[in-house]
Protein backbone atom coordinates (compact mmCIF):
# COMPACT_ATOMS: atom_id res chain seq x y z
CA UNK A 1 0.00 0.00 0.00
CA UNK A 2 2.70 2.47 1.03
CA UNK A 3 4.56 1.37 -1.70
CA UNK A 4 2.28 2.37 -4.30
CA UNK A 5 1.53 5.43 -2.14
CA UNK A 6 5.02 6.90 -1.97
CA UNK A 7 7.24 5.60 -5.01
CA UNK A 8 6.01 7.94 -7.45
CA UNK A 9 6.38 10.70 -4.69
CA UNK A 10 10.19 9.71 -5.07
CA UNK A 11 10.35 12.03 -7.98
CA UNK A 12 9.73 15.05 -5.89
CA UNK A 13 11.03 13.61 -2.74
CA UNK A 14 14.21 11.30 -3.07
CA UNK A 15 13.90 10.10 0.62
CA UNK A 16 11.41 8.48 -0.49
CA UNK A 17 13.34 6.26 -2.99
CA UNK A 18 14.16 4.11 0.42
CA UNK A 19 10.05 2.54 -0.13
CA UNK A 20 11.58 1.08 -3.65
CA UNK A 21 13.97 -1.06 -1.58
CA UNK A 22 12.55 -4.43 -0.62
CA UNK A 23 15.28 -4.64 2.46
CA UNK A 24 13.85 -1.27 4.15
CA UNK A 25 10.34 -2.92 3.50
CA UNK A 26 11.17 -5.64 4.80
CA UNK A 27 12.69 -4.50 8.00
CA UNK A 28 9.99 -2.06 9.35
CA UNK A 29 7.39 -4.54 8.20
CA UNK A 30 8.60 -6.67 11.09
CA UNK A 31 8.83 -3.96 13.43
CA UNK A 32 5.34 -3.07 12.39
CA UNK A 33 4.09 -6.46 13.15
CA UNK A 34 6.06 -6.83 16.67
CA UNK A 35 4.74 -3.66 17.93
CA UNK A 36 1.45 -4.89 16.85
CA UNK A 37 1.57 -7.79 19.03
CA UNK A 38 2.60 -5.43 21.66
CA UNK A 39 -0.37 -3.35 21.22
CA UNK A 40 -3.07 -6.05 20.69
CA UNK A 41 -1.90 -9.02 22.40
CA UNK A 42 -2.64 -8.03 25.90
CA UNK A 43 -6.14 -6.30 24.71
CA UNK A 44 -6.97 -9.62 22.97
CA UNK A 45 -5.97 -11.52 25.96
CA UNK A 46 -8.38 -10.04 28.54
CA UNK A 47 -10.99 -10.41 25.45
CA UNK A 48 -10.67 -14.06 25.16
CA UNK A 49 -10.61 -14.13 29.44
CA UNK A 50 -13.90 -12.30 29.28
CA UNK A 51 -15.20 -14.32 26.48
CA UNK A 52 -14.06 -17.57 28.30
CA UNK A 53 -12.60 -18.83 25.42
CA UNK A 54 -9.81 -21.32 27.04
CA UNK A 55 -8.25 -24.23 26.70
CA UNK A 56 -9.26 -27.43 27.14
CA UNK A 57 -6.21 -29.71 28.56
CA UNK A 58 -6.20 -33.75 27.60
CA UNK A 59 -6.51 -35.89 30.72
CA UNK A 60 -4.56 -38.67 29.18
CA UNK A 61 -1.30 -36.17 28.12
CA UNK A 62 1.10 -35.19 30.75
CA UNK A 63 0.02 -34.08 34.43
CA UNK A 64 2.11 -30.73 34.17
CA UNK A 65 -0.24 -29.86 31.75
CA UNK A 66 -3.46 -29.71 33.68
CA UNK A 67 -2.52 -26.27 35.21
CA UNK A 68 -2.83 -24.59 32.16
CA UNK A 69 -6.61 -25.38 31.58
CA UNK A 70 -8.37 -22.27 31.18
CA UNK A 71 -5.54 -20.49 29.23
CA UNK A 72 -6.93 -18.24 26.19
CA UNK A 73 -6.29 -19.91 23.36
CA UNK A 74 -7.46 -18.72 19.63
CA UNK A 75 -4.26 -16.68 19.73
CA UNK A 76 -3.36 -17.26 16.19
CA UNK A 77 -6.08 -14.22 15.52
CA UNK A 78 -3.09 -11.87 16.86
CA UNK A 79 -0.78 -13.67 14.29
CA UNK A 80 -2.60 -13.31 11.74
CA UNK A 81 -3.35 -9.72 12.28
CA UNK A 82 0.23 -9.16 12.59
CA UNK A 83 1.53 -10.68 9.77
CA UNK A 84 -1.83 -9.75 7.18
CA UNK A 85 -1.58 -5.88 8.04
CA UNK A 86 2.12 -5.27 7.85
CA UNK A 87 2.23 -6.82 4.60
CA UNK A 88 -0.18 -5.03 3.14
CA UNK A 89 1.24 -1.85 4.16
CA UNK A 90 4.78 -2.44 3.19
CA UNK A 91 4.82 -4.81 0.19
CA UNK A 92 3.65 -5.08 -3.26
CA UNK A 93 0.57 -5.70 -2.94
CA UNK A 94 0.23 -6.20 -6.57
CA UNK A 95 2.81 -8.83 -6.82
CA UNK A 96 0.92 -12.05 -7.64
CA UNK A 97 3.32 -14.32 -5.31
CA UNK A 98 2.47 -12.27 -2.10
CA UNK A 99 -1.67 -12.19 -2.99
CA UNK A 100 -1.06 -15.87 -3.16
CA UNK A 101 0.74 -16.63 0.18
CA UNK A 102 -1.62 -14.32 1.98
CA UNK A 103 -4.35 -15.96 0.23
CA UNK A 104 -3.51 -19.21 1.75
CA UNK A 105 -2.59 -17.77 5.24
CA UNK A 106 -6.03 -16.64 5.90
CA UNK A 107 -7.86 -19.39 4.13
CA UNK A 108 -5.94 -21.85 6.50
CA UNK A 109 -6.06 -19.14 9.45
CA UNK A 110 -10.32 -19.45 8.65
CA UNK A 111 -10.19 -23.19 9.03
CA UNK A 112 -8.01 -23.01 12.24
CA UNK A 113 -10.52 -20.24 13.94
CA UNK A 114 -13.72 -22.58 12.63
CA UNK A 115 -11.66 -26.15 14.48
CA UNK A 116 -11.17 -23.67 17.81
CA UNK A 117 -14.27 -22.50 17.73
CA UNK A 118 -16.12 -25.53 17.97
CA UNK A 119 -13.71 -27.31 20.13
CA UNK A 120 -13.64 -24.43 22.68
CA UNK A 121 -16.69 -22.33 22.27
CA UNK A 122 -19.38 -24.81 20.80
CA UNK A 123 -17.59 -27.75 23.36
CA UNK A 124 -17.03 -30.54 20.72
CA UNK A 125 -14.56 -32.90 21.99
CA UNK A 126 -12.97 -33.28 18.42
CA UNK A 127 -13.99 -29.19 17.23
CA UNK A 128 -13.65 -30.27 13.20
CA UNK A 129 -13.66 -33.39 11.88
CA UNK A 130 -9.69 -34.32 10.51
CA UNK A 131 -11.36 -35.42 7.27
CA UNK A 132 -12.90 -32.01 6.96
CA UNK A 133 -9.51 -30.17 7.92
CA UNK A 134 -7.82 -32.20 5.28
CA UNK A 135 -10.38 -31.90 2.66
CA UNK A 136 -9.83 -28.24 3.35
CA UNK A 137 -6.22 -27.72 3.31
CA UNK A 138 -5.87 -30.27 0.15
CA UNK A 139 -8.88 -28.15 -1.94
CA UNK A 140 -6.72 -24.81 -0.73
CA UNK A 141 -3.34 -26.19 -2.02
CA UNK A 142 -5.05 -27.18 -6.11
CA UNK A 143 -6.19 -23.76 -6.01
CA UNK A 144 -2.66 -21.97 -5.61
CA UNK A 145 -1.10 -24.68 -7.44
CA UNK A 146 -3.76 -23.96 -10.16
CA UNK A 147 -3.33 -20.46 -10.05
CA UNK A 148 0.39 -20.76 -10.73
CA UNK A 149 0.30 -23.55 -12.88
CA UNK A 150 -2.12 -21.28 -15.07
CA UNK A 151 -0.17 -17.82 -14.72
CA UNK A 152 2.84 -19.25 -15.75
CA UNK A 153 4.71 -17.86 -13.27
CA UNK A 154 8.12 -18.71 -13.66
CA UNK A 155 8.34 -19.86 -17.24
CA UNK A 156 9.66 -23.11 -18.24
CA UNK A 157 10.12 -23.80 -13.94
CA UNK A 158 6.72 -23.43 -13.41
CA UNK A 159 6.51 -27.19 -12.36
CA UNK A 160 9.92 -27.75 -11.25
CA UNK A 161 11.28 -28.21 -8.07
CA UNK A 162 14.71 -27.58 -6.88
CA UNK A 163 17.11 -30.37 -5.82
CA UNK A 164 18.92 -29.26 -2.96
CA UNK A 165 22.85 -29.30 -3.13
CA UNK A 166 22.67 -29.89 -6.96
CA UNK A 167 23.53 -27.32 -9.16
CA UNK A 168 20.89 -26.54 -11.82
CA UNK A 169 18.77 -29.89 -11.17
CA UNK A 170 15.25 -29.89 -11.09
CA UNK A 171 12.62 -32.35 -11.08
CA UNK A 172 9.91 -31.77 -13.65
CA UNK A 173 6.88 -32.51 -12.16
CA UNK A 174 4.36 -31.72 -15.09
CA UNK A 175 0.46 -32.85 -14.47
CA UNK A 176 1.80 -33.85 -10.77
CA UNK A 177 2.68 -30.53 -9.94
CA UNK A 178 -0.75 -28.91 -8.65
CA UNK A 179 -1.37 -32.13 -6.52
CA UNK A 180 2.00 -31.52 -5.01
CA UNK A 181 1.59 -28.20 -4.07
CA UNK A 182 -1.45 -29.53 -2.41
CA UNK A 183 0.34 -32.30 -0.52
CA UNK A 184 3.12 -29.68 0.42
CA UNK A 185 0.80 -26.62 2.08
CA UNK A 186 -1.25 -29.55 3.66
CA UNK A 187 1.71 -31.34 5.06
CA UNK A 188 3.59 -28.29 6.54
CA UNK A 189 0.23 -27.34 7.76
CA UNK A 190 -0.32 -29.94 9.68
CA UNK A 191 3.11 -30.63 10.48
CA UNK A 192 3.11 -27.38 12.64
CA UNK A 193 -0.04 -27.99 14.51
CA UNK A 194 1.07 -31.36 15.55
CA UNK A 195 4.35 -29.51 17.15
CA UNK A 196 2.26 -26.97 18.76
CA UNK A 197 2.19 -28.24 22.27
CA UNK A 198 4.75 -26.84 24.79
CA UNK A 199 4.55 -23.08 25.55
CA UNK A 200 6.89 -21.13 22.82
CA UNK A 201 7.29 -24.34 21.13
CA UNK A 202 6.01 -24.55 17.81
CA UNK A 203 6.15 -20.36 17.30
CA UNK A 204 9.85 -20.57 18.16
CA UNK A 205 10.46 -23.32 15.99
CA UNK A 206 8.87 -21.80 12.44
CA UNK A 207 10.62 -18.88 12.95
CA UNK A 208 14.31 -19.75 12.04
CA UNK A 209 12.62 -21.19 9.04
CA UNK A 210 10.74 -18.55 8.26
CA UNK A 211 14.43 -16.70 8.63
CA UNK A 212 15.63 -18.66 6.08
CA UNK A 213 13.32 -18.86 3.19
CA UNK A 214 12.87 -15.10 3.18
CA UNK A 215 16.77 -14.85 2.84
CA UNK A 216 16.59 -17.10 -0.06
CA UNK A 217 13.30 -15.37 -1.33
CA UNK A 218 15.50 -12.04 -1.44
CA UNK A 219 18.36 -13.81 -3.34
CA UNK A 220 16.07 -15.65 -5.87
CA UNK A 221 13.88 -12.32 -6.44
CA UNK A 222 17.61 -10.09 -7.10
CA UNK A 223 19.24 -10.44 -10.29
CA UNK A 224 22.64 -9.65 -9.72
CA UNK A 225 22.49 -12.11 -6.30
CA UNK A 226 20.79 -14.80 -7.74
CA UNK A 227 23.55 -14.54 -10.80
CA UNK A 228 26.70 -14.58 -8.20
CA UNK A 229 24.98 -17.81 -6.09
CA UNK A 230 23.97 -19.40 -9.64
CA UNK A 231 20.37 -20.01 -8.82
CA UNK A 232 17.32 -18.97 -11.15
CA UNK A 233 16.26 -15.93 -11.00
CA UNK A 234 12.60 -15.54 -9.91
CA UNK A 235 11.19 -12.40 -10.78
CA UNK A 236 8.75 -11.06 -7.84
CA UNK A 237 10.07 -13.57 -5.73
CA UNK A 238 12.13 -10.80 -3.40
CA UNK A 239 8.44 -9.06 -2.50
CA UNK A 240 8.17 -12.20 -0.45
CA UNK A 241 11.03 -11.13 2.05
CA UNK A 242 8.45 -8.51 3.58
CA UNK A 243 5.92 -11.26 4.07
CA UNK A 244 8.70 -13.27 5.85
CA UNK A 245 9.75 -10.34 7.52
CA UNK A 246 6.04 -9.56 8.47
CA UNK A 247 5.89 -13.34 9.71
CA UNK A 248 9.19 -13.41 11.85
CA UNK A 249 7.81 -10.17 13.63
CA UNK A 250 4.65 -11.22 14.30
CA UNK A 251 5.54 -14.31 15.36
CA UNK A 252 8.72 -12.87 17.84
CA UNK A 253 5.51 -10.51 19.07
CA UNK A 254 3.51 -13.51 19.57
CA UNK A 255 6.65 -15.19 21.54
CA UNK A 256 6.24 -12.43 24.34
CA UNK A 257 2.81 -14.17 25.43
CA UNK A 258 3.19 -17.28 24.15
CA UNK A 259 6.91 -18.39 26.28
CA UNK A 260 6.47 -20.10 29.59
CA UNK A 261 4.19 -20.09 31.63
CA UNK A 262 2.23 -19.14 28.19
CA UNK A 263 -0.45 -15.95 28.82
CA UNK A 264 -2.14 -17.17 25.74
CA UNK A 265 -2.04 -20.22 22.86
CA UNK A 266 -2.24 -20.00 19.29
CA UNK A 267 -4.53 -22.88 18.59
CA UNK A 268 -5.15 -24.12 15.17
CA UNK A 269 -5.97 -20.52 14.04
CA UNK A 270 -2.40 -19.85 13.83
CA UNK A 271 -0.50 -23.37 13.79
CA UNK A 272 -2.54 -24.40 10.51
CA UNK A 273 -2.08 -20.31 8.92
CA UNK A 274 1.68 -20.50 10.16
CA UNK A 275 2.33 -23.78 8.73
CA UNK A 276 0.43 -23.44 5.36
CA UNK A 277 2.42 -19.83 5.04
CA UNK A 278 5.88 -21.35 5.38
CA UNK A 279 4.67 -24.18 2.88
CA UNK A 280 3.25 -21.89 0.37
CA UNK A 281 6.82 -19.32 0.47
CA UNK A 282 8.52 -22.91 -0.26
CA UNK A 283 6.35 -23.33 -3.23
CA UNK A 284 6.73 -19.48 -4.65
CA UNK A 285 10.80 -19.75 -4.23
CA UNK A 286 10.95 -23.56 -5.86
CA UNK A 287 12.54 -25.27 -2.92
CA UNK A 288 9.74 -27.46 -1.52
CA UNK A 289 11.98 -30.08 -0.54
CA UNK A 290 13.98 -27.54 1.15
CA UNK A 291 11.48 -28.18 3.82
CA UNK A 292 12.37 -31.45 5.01
CA UNK A 293 16.02 -29.96 5.85
CA UNK A 294 14.81 -26.51 7.71
CA UNK A 295 11.29 -28.20 9.26
CA UNK A 296 13.58 -31.22 9.75
CA UNK A 297 11.86 -31.21 13.75
CA UNK A 298 8.35 -30.93 12.26
CA UNK A 299 8.71 -33.69 10.10
CA UNK A 300 10.29 -35.65 13.57
CA UNK A 301 7.01 -34.50 15.42
CA UNK A 302 4.80 -36.35 12.32
CA UNK A 303 7.35 -39.63 11.91
CA UNK A 304 6.85 -39.85 15.54
CA UNK A 305 3.29 -39.69 15.79
CA UNK A 306 2.71 -41.80 12.68
CA UNK A 307 5.19 -44.89 14.30
CA UNK A 308 3.46 -44.53 17.66
CA UNK A 309 -0.13 -45.43 15.56
CA UNK A 310 1.51 -47.94 13.35
CA UNK A 311 3.55 -49.93 16.19
CA UNK A 312 0.02 -49.53 18.49
CA UNK A 313 -1.74 -51.37 16.06
CA UNK A 314 0.14 -53.70 14.70
CA UNK A 315 2.30 -54.78 17.62
CA UNK A 316 -0.08 -53.64 20.40
CA UNK A 317 2.94 -51.77 22.28
CA UNK A 318 4.29 -47.80 22.08
CA UNK A 319 8.43 -47.07 20.80
CA UNK A 320 7.65 -43.61 22.64
CA UNK A 321 6.42 -42.78 26.09
CA UNK A 322 4.06 -40.48 24.45
CA UNK A 323 3.33 -38.67 20.38
CA UNK A 324 4.39 -36.23 19.56
CA UNK A 325 8.38 -36.59 20.18
CA UNK A 326 8.04 -33.27 22.69
CA UNK A 327 5.89 -35.15 25.09
CA UNK A 328 8.48 -37.93 25.11
CA UNK A 329 11.17 -36.02 26.01
CA UNK A 330 8.96 -33.98 28.88
CA UNK A 331 7.56 -37.43 29.91
CA UNK A 332 11.53 -38.49 30.76
CA UNK A 333 11.47 -35.42 32.81
CA UNK A 334 13.37 -33.28 31.16
CA UNK A 335 11.58 -29.68 31.91
CA UNK A 336 9.62 -28.17 29.85
CA UNK A 337 11.16 -25.04 28.99
CA UNK A 338 14.58 -27.19 28.45
CA UNK A 339 12.63 -29.14 25.65
CA UNK A 340 11.92 -26.10 23.75
CA UNK A 341 14.86 -23.84 23.89
CA UNK A 342 16.97 -27.00 23.04
CA UNK A 343 13.87 -27.79 19.40
CA UNK A 344 14.81 -23.75 19.06
CA UNK A 345 18.34 -24.36 18.68
CA UNK A 346 17.78 -27.38 16.56
CA UNK A 347 16.05 -25.53 14.68
CA UNK A 348 18.47 -22.38 13.99
CA UNK A 349 20.92 -25.21 13.48
CA UNK A 350 18.69 -26.69 10.59
CA UNK A 351 17.95 -23.00 9.17
CA UNK A 352 21.39 -21.97 8.85
CA UNK A 353 22.05 -25.64 6.97
CA UNK A 354 19.38 -24.53 4.71
CA UNK A 355 20.98 -21.57 3.84
CA UNK A 356 24.56 -23.38 3.12
CA UNK A 357 23.24 -25.32 0.60
CA UNK A 358 22.66 -22.33 -1.66
CA UNK A 359 26.54 -22.23 -1.87
CA UNK A 360 27.05 -26.18 -1.37
CA UNK A 361 25.16 -26.77 -4.78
Amino acid sequence: MLYYLLVPLSEHFHALNVFRYITFRSAYAAVTALLLCFLLGPWMIRRLRRMRVGQLVRRDGPQSHLAKEGTPTMGGLLILAAIVFPTLLWADVKNVQVQLVLATTLILGALGFLDDYLHVVRGRARGLLGRYKLLVQFAAGLAVGTVIVMSGLYGDLTARTAVPFLKDTFINLGLLYVPFVALVVTGASNAVNLSDGLDGLAVGMVLPAAMAFGGLAYVSGHARFSQYLNIPFLQGAGELTVFCAAFLGAGLGFLWFNAHPAQVFMGDTGSLSLGGALGMVAVLIKRELLLVIVGGLFVAEVLSVVAQVVAYKFWGRRVLRMAPLHHHFELGQMPETKVVIRFWIISILLALLTLSTIKLQ
